[in-house]
């Protein structure tokens, strides 16, 4: 291969597409490597958690049929059984005090976590695992912390190492691996690419010869019925069009230069005489097609995120009209009422009188949802969702209350950005627009959002909006 094909080869699409493959090849591969290597992790978590677990039960059990001295002989068997730079325990008492161990020469550096022991005496919990460092080694130990009795605290400890050293063998094999099978996509990505584009070559080559005035020739098919058969197709049927106008105009000329061939020789037999001149006639034509692409994308949050644009550079008030929002909110309870009873959340709505505002009825319905929607999402099962609307001087106010998790003071004034989520909301869906859209309509309306929460007490959402010149009511 010549120097100036190899400079041009990263122009070529083979080049393009076999890179695409191969890089979405060690893509694929690098995420269910991932995925294997989490799944591994985690069932070797699972099985020394449940292993420590039964040790300390089973310790547990001594210590209630048999006594403390019991309970020392069979930990200390038990540690010896496992190997003592495999597991270890210690018995010590609330206080810290220490009575009984396995042999700690290999885990003197790992001590008490004091958390871990707090959240088993004073939260309540039966046991703690944490995972505790080994200072000086590339693995950690897995340790469980339980209470025996009333007044011992057990800790026992399982090494990590041979998990550690599985891992990585499977990521070093991974990697030796991946390297043959990068070789391999390299190799099987061009000639694919070559293969896919051998249609494209032909077309090519034929239009290059249609440049020497070779009108007959086409394109050959594959007979493959793909995409490149497709193009040959249509290549061929514009030729025969192109062969189809080219063939007329050359008639065309011939009919011309026939037709003028007779009154030309007698004028110019008769002006031989006098004067001799010279005539000519040139025409030319070419045709081009060329293809329009299309794009159309249709994506919930790219429309959200018009609509709040839109919103937000304001709305056409002719639009506007007198809307009862007292309708629209008892409408939206009804409407969610149902999801409500699926998750065992009572929702209250108190809307009795009407409460005129002039508005957009449908952006109204959807601020009134938004607000609905995300206090239901965000509280928890038997809890409760009020929502109400009431004349509040020359505003009709409109209340969303919820008894979920609250929000974080710091995360308030956040809440209606765009794409804003507070860590409290992650394991829930959605984009982060919902509220961005309700503040928008709300202003576009002259009117305004106002949140009031804390965390673990709920939150509450009050929209206003002016109320119409015959609705206000005076106290």
């Amino acid at each position: 291969m010549s120097f100036g094909r190899i400079t041009k080869l990263p122009h070529t699409l083979a080049f393009r597409l076999t890179l695409w493959y191969t890089i979405v090849f060690i893509l694929s591969a690098a995420i269910a490597f991932a995925l294997f290597y989490i799944l591994i992790v985690r069932i070797f978590d699972q099985r020394t958690d449940a292993d420590l677990l039964t040790a300390a039960n089973r310790l547990n059990q001594i210590y209630l049929l048999e006594g403390s001295q019991m309970l020392q002989d069979a930990a200390l068997l038990q540690a010896q059984a496992a190997g003592e730079q495999k597991m270890f325990f210690r018995l010590f008492y609330p206080s810290g005090v220490f009575f009984a161990s396995s042999n700690l020469s290999y885990w003197r550096d790992i001590g008490i976590d004091r958390a871990a022991v707090d959240a088993v005496l004073e939260d309540g919990l039966p046991y703690r695992y944490v995972t505790q460092p080994l200072p000086g080694q590339s693995y950690e130990a897995r340790v469980v912390y339980m209470r025996i009795g009333n007044a011992i605290m057990l800790q026992l400890g399982y090494s990590l190492e041979s998990e550690s050293r599985l891992l990585m063998t499977f990521g070093r094999t991974f990697l030796m691996t991946m390297a043959v099978l990068l070789l391999i996509a390299v190799g099987v990505g061009w000639f694919m690419a070559r293969r896919a584009l051998s249609g494209v070559a032909s077309v090519t080559h034929t239009a290059q010869r249609i440049s020497g005035n070779d009108l007959d020739t086409r394109v050959p098919l594959e007979h493959r019925h793909d995409e490149i058969d497709q193009l040959a197709v249509t290549f061929n049927q514009m030729l025969d069009r192109i062969q189809l106008l080219v063939g007329g105009i050359r008639q065309m000329n011939d009919n011309i230069a026939h037709d003028l061939r007779s009154p030309i020789t007698r004028i110019r037999g008769l002006a031989e005489v006098t004067l001799t001149g010279d005539t000519g006639i040139a025409e030319y034509s070419h045709m081009a097609a060329s293809t329009i692409e299309e794009c159309d994308r249709l994506l919930q949050m790219i429309n959200t995120m018009l609509t709040i644009s839109r919103t937000e550079a304001g709305v056409d008030h002719k639009t506007f009209q007198t809307v009862d929002l007292a309708a629209i909110v008892r409408d939206a309870c009804g409407l969610f009422q149902p999801l409500c009873e699926d998750k065992n959340i009572e929702l209250q709505c108190d809307a009795p009188d009407a409460c005129l505002i002039s508005g957009n009825e449908a952006l109204l319905q959807r601020l009134v949802a938004n607000l609905i929607d995300n206090a239901i999402k965000y509280t928890p099962v038997q809890g409760w969702v009020r929502v109400g609307v009431e004349h509040r001087g020359a505003y009709v106010q409109t209340r969303v209350q919820d008894s979920g998790a609250g929000i974080l003071p710091e995360d308030c004034e956040r809440v209606f950005e765009r794409f804003f989520r507070g860590d409290q909301s992650r394991s829930q869906s959605g984009a982060g627009l919902g509220l961005s859209l309700a503040l928008a309509i709300a202003r576009a309306h002259g009117g305004e959002i106002a949140l009031q929460s804390q965390p673990g007490t709920g939150s509450t959402f009050a929209v206003k909006i002016p109320a119409t010149a015959d609705s206000i009511q005076t106290p």
